[in-house]
């Protein structure tokens, strides 16, 4: 049952003793065998909460809320490491960040009292439903601390997810990354949707049943892209709502108030063309001749990594990715960059001149658009007016800006496939930089083989700290590209695990680890993951592997007409594991940036709608990265990246060329885990003839160190 506004503005208002709190209960339990009886014996399977779709928490909070705490440090922070060559500060939020996911013990945030304070204010904006995104004014994936306020409002620290609260409910939505991180996290206010498990409700779908019988849904319009609110707003008025409301202050930022962290303010820097392999004169005629094409008045590009690659500008506002907060827009005539002048150096102003483009302040946009707008509406008729293209990424906020509908029109952004697709500079210096990482991550498992085998106890933070010391050595090293998953044995079933210093688990040498990491070069941006064992693997830890490293190689040997899709090639890597009834619950691959963000569009490998949308092509550089998770005991991914290439074939039927991939990490498998019997004559070769190449391209650069050199001649004997 839900109460009028004015009644809980009451209820509110009274003492808690006083209260009567809606109570929600919890949803039946289920059983998960997951692996099957082929890998897990029944009497050792565990029960799992992973199969359950929607799931409302009723544990006790562990601790009190607490505001979120982001600390910096020096970029030489590190014992052994020398000063970073590039002002890409790191912040490490994987040590400091309380919410972050320990897996070892979750820590769940108590969120009454904010949702109580929220509540408050959505009586006083007269709205029943508050929606909060992940997302910030940019459509980032990863955000600056200030703009985590899902994580605020929920105590749930996942990367992806929606947070929905009207007065007498609150859910989260998020995917199955985050299903184990997320039911340990939330406390027992809120409803887990389960999203891709079937029958359960999407977060619009939440919303737009809530919303029946006249409710007003309220959102702040800067944090949700205009296609999505007009979708959302759609599915409201047919559920019986009012409508969606753009509030125009945020209700979490006051709630979170004098203990939300400061907006960043790092400095931006100039990408030299050796490594950028195009400078911005050339990328924006570029981008010109796409607007002459649609005869449109210019393109407001709103995604910060956009921003940076189009002016070949890098900075540090968000942790671990080289971005700043900015805006553009550029017409046939003018190029303008909206960023706070004082982070600009004077190498970028020069540079930033010498390419005629001009620099306003980074709040000037939305009154810059909504002047572009009214002369749009005052000067042309429609049948003659030119629109402004917006990305479909661009926030509701803008759009109302420069007039809506009638005078913008949304595609697919013409610099994120420009992004996508490397120059041969960026090509090689992923080729280069994977084998500089890969000599970082050779050094790095055989040191940590040698710690556990030696009876050295050691947790997961420290064993990452050792892996970024031995980065930070590598030329052109800037940064790690992402938090480090560290993670053994249950751990690292929790796919996007992250350990915290004083609350992570000691390193088990008889069960899995699963590292997954990667780093930030002048010349690219890495992203390997490798499950490792370091004692005797058990059978099922062993088939569950060979089938995942099956799926992988598959992959990387699939040759495909142009204009495949990733959502076509999916199957290609889950094939192996689909035969036993087994899965995972993630994408198969995502693009990466070069020196940019670890995932970027509008390339990638898995079955979300978005990679049937987008084929793949020349020079687009994917992560191949299958996985399998058996809750409660351990996780298994093995990642590679490859550039998208164009290969010789025998026909070529339909007269297109055909493409395959090649791989540029350059780390050994696991041959402990590797089931020889499962593998076909074919698939031997291919293991042979990568860890040849391995050995040839990091060998000379592991210089003396023994113990390096003696882990690879080991780990890549051939099959």
């Amino acid at each position: 049952m839900s109460l009028p506004p004015a009644a809980w503005l009451r209820i509110l208002s009274l003492p808690k003793t006083s209260r009567l709190v809606p109570r929600t209960f919890p949803a039946a339990t289920a059983t998960s065998p997951a692996l099957g009886a082929f890998l897990v014996p029944p009497h050792s399977r565990r029960s799992s909460s992973s199969n359950l779709s929607v799931q409302t928490r009723t544990r006790t909070p562990k601790r009190p809320a607490a505001p979120l705490r982001v600390q910096q440090r020096p970029t030489s922070a590190l014992r052994g490491s020398p000063p970073t060559p590039a002002p890409f500060l790191r912040l490490d939020c994987r040590r400091h960040s309380h919410d972050q996911a320990a897996a070892a013990e979750m820590e769940t945030v108590n969120t009454g009292e904010r949702l109580e304070a929220l509540r408050k204010l959505m009586v006083e904006n007269k709205i029943d439903i508050y929606v909060v995104p992940s997302e910030d004014a940019h459509s980032s994936e990863y955000i600056a601390p200030c703009d985590g306020r899902r994580e605020f409002i929920s105590g749930f620290s996942g990367s992806a997810g929606c947070a929905v609260v009207s007065f007498d409910k609150a859910a989260l939505a998020t995917d199955g990354r985050y299903f184990n991180q997320a039911a340990k996290q939330l406390d027992n206010n809120w409803t887990l949707l389960k999203q891709g498990i079937q029958d359960v409700p999407t977060w619009q779908e939440w919303v737009a049943t809530e919303s029946a019988n006249g409710k007003t849904v309220g959102v702040d319009p800067t944090l949700l892209a205009s296609s999505t609110a007009k979708k959302l707003a759609g599915k409201i008025k047919k559920s019986g709502g009012v409508d969606l409301v753009a509030l125009p202050a945020n209700l979490v930022d006051q709630v979170w108030a004098a203990e939300r962290p400061p907006h960043p303010a790092e400095p931006v820097v100039l990408l030299e063309t050796r490594f950028a392999g195009k400078d911005t004169k050339s990328k924006l005629a570029d981008l010109r001749k796409e607007l002459d094409k649609k005869n449109a008045a210019g393109f407001v590009v709103s995604l910060l990594d956009e921003v940076a690659w189009l002016f070949n500008l890098r900075g540090n506002d968000i942790p671990y990715n080289p971005v700043f907060f900015s805006y553009a827009i550029v017409t046939p005539d003018e190029a303008i960059l909206y960023v706070d002048k004082t982070k600009l150096s004077d190498a970028c102003q020069a540079y930033l001149a010498d390419n005629h483009v001009t620099i306003k302040p980074y709040d000037a946009i939305f009154s810059d658009a909504k002047q572009l707008g009214e002369l749009a509406a005052r000067d042309k008729t429609a049948a003659e007016a030119k629109k402004f293209l917006l990305s479909n990424q661009t926030s509701w906020a803008l759009a109302l800006a420069l007039g809506g509908e009638e005078h913008t029109e949304e595609v697919r952004s013409p610099i994120g496939d420009a992004k996508a697709v490397k120059n041969e500079t960026e090509l090689e210096g992923m080729r280069q930089c994977h084998i500089r990482d890969g000599v970082a991550l050779i050094k790095y498992f055989a040191w940590l083989e040698h710690q556990l085998t030696t009876g050295v106890q050691l947790d997961e933070v420290v064993a990452a700290d050792k892996l970024e010391a031995l980065r930070a050595v590598q030329e052109h090293y800037v940064g790690l590209s992402f938090p480090t998953i560290s993670s053994t044995g249950a751990n690292a079933a929790v796919i996007h695990y992250q350990p915290e210093r004083g609350n992570c688990s000691v390193l088990d040498p008889n069960a899995i680890y699963l590292c997954d990491s990667g780093a930030q070069y002048l010349d690219g941006t890495t992203d390997t993951t490798r499950t490792a064992h370091f004692g005797t693997p058990t059978a099922a830890e062993i088939k569950a592997y060979t089938l995942v490293l099956k799926g992988n190689m598959a992959l990387d040997m699939a040759i495909f007409p142009k204009g495949t899709t990733g959502f076509a090639l999916d199957a290609f890597a889950r094939q192996f594991l689909w035969q036993e009834g087994l899965d995972y619950r993630h994408g198969t691959g995502h693009g990466v940036g070069s020196y940019l963000n670890v995932h970027e569009g509008p390339i990638g490998i898995g079955t979300r709608k978005q990679y049937a949308d987008v084929a793949l092509g020349t020079g687009n550089v994917t992560s191949i990265e299958p996985g399998f998770y058996e809750d409660g005991s351990y996780g298994i991914r093995i990642e590679n990246m490859a550039i998208v290439r164009e290969v010789k074939t025998t026909h070529t039927f339909g007269d297109k060329p055909y493409l395959g991939f090649e791989h540029v990490t350059m780390v050994p498998f696991c041959r402990a885990l590797i089931d020889t019997s499962l593998l076909t004559e074919r698939e031997k070769k291919w293991l042979s003839d990568y860890n040849k190449d391995v050995v040839d391209k990091t060998k000379a650069l592991l210089g003396d160190d023994e113990l390096a050199l003696a882990w690879l001649e080991k780990e890549t004997q051939p099959f």
